[in-house]
């Protein structure tokens, strides 16, 4: 990916979601496919989005400070949170996140292919989609 499309990415991706943690070498994709309001859950929202990474592609340490549920499309991705054990998911595979979890791995398993995925959140209205974890 060249430099300039990776910065047009992740200040799309910014400009969506507010800051993310990416960098531009590696940029995830991010693309906004639905956010709703869940009257039965006053406060609350749901917010659907896919996450593609280029091969070697990697988010550094972040939280959510929502539910989220991740459902492999494309590829291979290797996730892990603190105090669980790594899991490498193929198509049709899921992963759980929960609100106080800190994402330590979230990554490309492939260094020569793409991957892509959906992630449903479920969080606090109106609340950051992704926060930095130092």
């Amino acid at each position: 990916m060249n430099a300039i499309y990776s910065t047009l990415v992740v200040t799309a991706t910014v400009c969506l979601f507010g800051t993310l943690p990416v960098a531009a070498d590696n940029a995830a994709i991010v693309t906004s496919l639905m956010k709703k309001n869940l009257p039965n859950y006053p406060g609350k929202e749901g917010l659907m989005i896919s996450v593609e990474y280029g091969p070697g592609g990697s988010d550094p340490i972040h939280k959510h400070d929502a539910d989220a549920f991740v459902y492999v499309l494309e590829g291979s991705i290797v996730m892990q949170v603190k105090g669980g054990k790594e899991a490498t998911l193929s198509p049709g595979e899921t992963f759980y996140e929960g609100p106080s979890d800190i994402h330590l791995i979230s990554r490309n398993a492939s260094t020569s292919k793409q991957a892509k995925f959906i992630v449903v959140l479920l969080k606090n209205k109106d609340a950051p989609v992704v926060m930095p974890v130092e």
